[in-house]
């Protein structure tokens, strides 16, 4: 009992560390304290109360990488997959992801997939970059590529959730967003998007991921001149203002995702007894496409990215939340309509 109540104790802790933490990381990357060394937006009140604060210098385009199955003078769409709170940095994410990311290039071959962001950091810098942290979460991924159930695994979803909570907060949230879109904005220069040639890009958001991907599109179209949109996979978001700036959000969930229905609870603005919030007259406006994905869980055996479960059409999981993406992309032309691969091994 003893040993349990340290345990819970830690973890309590633990939680109020991080979400002291999270609002001094991302104002002292807005105040210039930290970071790349790159040029900020003048700290303005604008950011704070909700307008559109001024705009940092962007760097110059780096040597371009490329989607193998499709060059940048035919890509119809950029996608860039935001992972969920388990990510540690942009290359270590949840094994389950990996073969995910590698469907979405096989279905969308006109579309250039970038999976190369962070999220949960206002400077794309991972867990395990320059932190004062950085050999805890070293020691933390290890034991996770061992054991990916390992119980240490919670601390980087209880550090990536409270990232997730500043993206919604309205008071640190447009800081956060900025710092975020900017990242976006870089890593399309990575990968050798043109901006100002008006293709449009799509931001798929798996779980917390959906949160930032919302926020940061309140900033993101106007740095590109292109359109925005937004695709939510199990996504648990808030009625931000990002939805007034991105062109449509599809937000797909499983009837046994028990986590992404959560937001509709936590997020008054998602109530439907205030119809004139930002979130539902997207709704009543058409410009939020509900898709339920069937008997799907959030996590365990038969989520969003599980390749072996079967449902009652045949698919898997994972191949179903594939090719319902295929569809509304499809159904949005953004990409040309195409049957799906049967199998993404």
């Amino acid at each position: 009992m003893t040993l349990l109540v340290v345990v819970i104790a830690g973890v309590v802790v633990s939680l109020f560390l991080f979400m002291a933490v999270a609002p001094l990381e991302v104002l002292g990357w807005y105040a210039g304290w930290f970071g790349e060394g790159e040029a900020r937006p003048t700290a303005t009140p604008g950011a704070i109360t909700g307008s559109m604060p001024n705009l940092p210098t962007m760097p110059a385009p780096v040597t371009p990488e490329v989607t193998p199955n499709v060059t940048h003078d035919s890509a119809t769409n950029y996608l860039i997959y935001l992972s969920g709170i388990g990510a540690i940095t942009a290359d270590s994410i949840p094994e389950e992801e990996k073969p995910f990311i590698a469907g979405l290039e096989e279905t969308l071959p006109t579309t250039i997939v970038i999976g190369d962001i962070f999220p949960y950091s206002a400077t794309n810098l991972g867990l395990t970059g320059q932190r004062i942290t950085a050999r805890v979460w070293h020691a933390i991924e290890r034991i996770r590529l061992k054991n990916p159930d390992a119980a240490l695994a919670f601390f980087v979803n209880a550090r990536n959730l409270v990232q997730m909570a500043i993206s919604a907060d309205r008071r640190y949230g447009p800081i956060y967003n900025l710092g975020v879109a900017r990242e976006l904005h870089e890593g399309l220069l990575r990968h050798g998007y043109r901006i100002g040639c008006g293709v449009p890009v799509t931001l798929l958001g798996w779980s917390g991921g959906a949160q930032i991907a919302l926020g940061a599109a309140w900033y993101l179209p106007s740095m590109i001149g292109a359109p925005v949109r937004v695709v939510s996979i199990g996504g648990v978001m808030a009625d931000d203002k990002g939805i007034e700036h991105i062109q449509h959000l599809w937000h797909m969930w499983g009837d046994k995702d028990h986590l992404s229905p959560l937001a509709e609870k936590l997020y008054a603005g998602r109530w439907k007894i205030f119809p004139r919030s930002v979130w539902n007259r997207a709704l009543s406006a058409g410009k939020i496409t509900l898709i339920p994905l069937g008997p799907i869980r959030h996590n365990g055996a038969g989520n969003y990215f599980d390749n072996r479960t079967k449902l009652a059409n045949g698919e898997t999981p994972m191949q179903h939340v594939l090719a319902s993406i295929n569809k509304a992309l499809t159904d949005a032309e953004l990409v040309p309509a195409q049957p799906a691969p049967a199998v993404y091994q």
